[in-house]
């Protein structure tokens, strides 16, 4: 019941569920890159969410194997994802180093050692224009978010991140304690189904991607808009980001940036925007 759902009982005679946190430690060809404090549970989309992410990798032809380390009794298995590049492939894990030597990635954080918005864009660039979103399905995808959210429905102590495409469909959907973790999870998902890959660089025509009907449109994350979750959206380039909770300034300003529909506030048929409402069909709301 732990480990598949993320619950574990607590309390007098386990009259209480919580939500289970443990570390993942992530390593390239076996050199250790990061440590997340996550909920079990699609541990391989962390890990491929995690490092497209941080541009290391840049879409499933990079991958040639994500897999747990150890065998299952040994001790703390499940804990380690190791991820062996494709042939020919080589991944710039001293840059990785160089930004995080020392540190932890914890639940909360979510792009530490990244040095500007500027660095962001240069790597990502604009998110391109692609299909418009409803109002409607704005409004109403924290409600289905919610619906999807078992582990928190049972806790109420993990967060949520589901990805769909301009018609409504749900394309991924995770659940983690942590905020960057559950998109890390979601767009993960898609990046190992070939869904999703990496940006062209600034000033470069945009690469041709999946075909409309099927080409996400829309994050939207159970918490607030912190621009490490803005961050993952550009680099997934996902043209809309519905939060339930508030935006923050640098969130605001790199969803101008980089061209996203920023909407926060999502609640009770309902939301804010405060960037690109062009991307954005009207209707109800």
């Amino acid at each position: 019941m732990q480990r598949a759902t993320g619950v574990a009982p607590a309390g007098p005679e386990g009259s209480d569920e919580v939500a289970v946190e443990e570390p993942l430690e992530i390593r390239i060809s076996g050199e250790a890159v990061a440590v997340t404090m996550r909920t079990p549970g699609d541990d391989l989309d962390l890990a491929v969410g995690f490092l497209f992410a941080e541009g290391l990798i840049h879409g499933a032809a990079d991958l040639g194997s994500v897999a747990h380390c150890g065998r299952p009794d040994d001790e703390g298995y499940g804990n380690l994802v190791e991820v062996t590049p494709a042939p020919g492939v080589q991944l710039e894990v001293e840059r990785m180093e160089a930004s995080r030597r020392g540190t932890l990635t914890t639940s909360a954080c979510g792009v530490c050692g990244r040095r500007s918005v500027d660095d962001l864009l240069a790597r990502v660039g604009r998110v391109p224009d692609g299909a418009a979103v409803g109002a409607e399905l704005i409004a109403s995808a924290p409600d289905r978010l919610r619906r999807e959210q078992r582990a928190f429905a049972r806790t109420g102590g993990t967060h949520g991140a589901a990805i769909l495409d301009a018609g409504g469909r749900l394309l991924a959907v995770a659940e983690d304690v942590g905020r960057h973790n559950a998109v890390d999870k979601a767009v993960g998902a898609l990046v190992r189904r070939g869904v999703i890959a990496t940006a062209p660089p600034l000033g470069t025509p945009p690469t041709p991607g999946p075909a409309p009907g099927e080409a996400p449109a829309l994050l939207v994350v159970s918490g607030r808009a912190s621009f490490e979750i803005v961050q993952k959206a550009a680099t997934a380039r996902i043209p809309v980001v519905a939060a339930v909770g508030a935006g923050s300034s640098l969130a605001v300003d790199l969803a101008r940036r980089a061209e996203i529909a920023l909407c926060a506030f999502v609640r009770d048929g309902s939301f804010n925007v405060y960037s690109r409402a062009d991307r954005i069909l009207p209707g109800r709301p």
